[in-house]
């Protein structure tokens, strides 16, 4: 048996990437301990490896029998291995770490870093970055000397990584820094996992910074463990492999355009062609308020409309596995384009204005034309978009579109921290 120990877990992802690293080679389940369960559990000796993750990496320590060089230079196990009886502690977070920062073609010698938080990720990425022979390694914390307010003073950054929970699931709201100030960046990466791309994430990319979320260093340090769980090495191609698989599983598929443009036909024949839920999210507005979308407008108008609109979309963006059709008005508001992109594939529906449907959509009928309209989001739709497809033809063919270009891109990885 094999497994992770922690308490409050929330690696959900870790028996699937076990299994797809090693074609289910052994079995692997998550373990929720107490803080004094740990000790005896350990001595069971119900178990052939397991992982652990917080809060007892430094917990496990009294019980093992050694510790590799790695886990004792970091003072954190986050792998338990036998060796001829005895229990090893290793940390294989390292790896995980070298590998995300390869991965975004960030090379650390002679650079500048700033490191926010200081807990255990942030010491194993001290580690890494010393061993790569980092320029400067600098600890961003809320109390220490360098704060948050003061870390914009460091104009001479070139890689920023998060280690603190700030913008992590359930609570994604937050960021821990602003990346503007920071003129020289080359690099992000954030060890957070989920949502797939955090707000510091987003900004990243807006700024066309290389950046890399915390999933790659997930699946890098389970590739490690396994090779320890085993005691043989694995094809390293399968970390990119996995990566790639459980990304598509995960992500949101999230269709934006024009009234009309037909993104609740296409989207609903979508969700079923690749194997996603799929939700209407005007269709779940109107349920919610128990009404017909133009009667809510006629009674309470544009503005509270937006508000419950909004809120849905940050609901539904903290999903994964969906296929999402939008309201046309949903791009109006920049925390909407955030919250659907933070598990999400943005994918614009053109149509010609003159094909869109009105019926039902009181902005459409009621302004002098859709031009007014148009000039106002089409720009909105590009900018918060991966790709463009222009819904004519068949829905069928429409649909078989967006895969081909939608599988492209995953392939290619053409998004860096994708």
């Amino acid at each position: 048996m094999y497994g992770l120990i922690g308490r409050k877990l929330a690696h959900s992802y870790s028996p699937a990437i076990h299994r797809l690293l090693t074609d289910g080679a052994y079995d692997y389940e998550l373990i929720e301990l107490e803080p004094d369960e740990v000790g005896d559990f350990i001595r069971s000796g119900r178990y052939d490896g397991l992982n652990v993750t917080i809060p007892y990496k430094r917990t496990v320590i009294p019980f093992l029998d050694d510790l590799t060089r790695s886990a004792a230079r970091i003072g954190a196990v986050n792998t338990i291995f036998r060796r001829g009886g005895r229990l090893i502690g290793d940390n294989t977070d390292a790896f995980g770490v070298r590998f995300a920062l390869e991965r975004i073609g960030f090379s650390p010698r002679g650079r500048n870093v700033l490191i926010l938080g200081g807990g255990g990720t942030a010491r194993t990425v001290e580690t890494v970055l010393r061993d790569l022979a980092a320029a400067s390694i600098r600890f961003v914390s809320r109390s220490g000397p360098i704060t948050y307010d003061r870390a914009p003073s460091f104009k001479d950054t070139d890689l920023i990584v998060n280690t603190t929970p700030v913008g992590m699931f359930p609570e994604t709201d937050g960021t821990p820094i602003d990346l503007d100030g920071f003129p020289r960046l080359t690099g992000v990466f954030d060890a957070i996992y989920n949502p797939l791309a955090t707000r510091l994430i987003q900004q990243a990319q807006r700024l066309g910074v290389p950046n890399g979320c915390g999933l790659t260093m997930l699946i890098a340090q389970a590739h490690a463990a396994a090779e320890l769980f085993m005691d043989k090495s694995l094809d390293p191609e399968r970390i990119e492999k996995v990566y790639r698989s459980l990304r598509t599983e995960t992500e949101n598929i999230v269709l934006v355009g024009m009234p009309g443009c037909g993104k609740s036909r296409i989207g609903a024949a979508l969700a079923a062609r690749v194997g996603k839920r799929f939700a209407d999210l005007d269709s779940v507005l109107s349920e919610r308020v128990g009404m017909p979308i133009p009667a809510f407008f006629e009674t309470r108008g544009e503005a509270a409309f937006r508000e419950i609109e909004a809120a849905i979309a940050a609901e539904y963006g903290k999903k994964t596995g969906q296929v999402l059709a939008t309201g046309g008005g949903v791009v109006l508001r920049p925390e909407n384009r955030i919250n659907l992109r933070l598990n999400g594939f943005v994918i614009f529906l053109e149509r010609d204005l003159n094909l869109l449907a009105k019926e039902g959509r009181p902005l459409s009928l009621a302004a002098r034309s859709l031009d007014s309209l148009a000039e106002r989001r089409l720009p909105l739709y590009r900018e918060c978009s991966d790709i463009r497809v222009e819904n004519r033809g068949k829905p069928d063919d429409v649909v078989r579109e967006i895969v081909r270009r939608y599988r492209l891109r995953r392939a290619a990885g053409e998004n860096i921290g994708d």
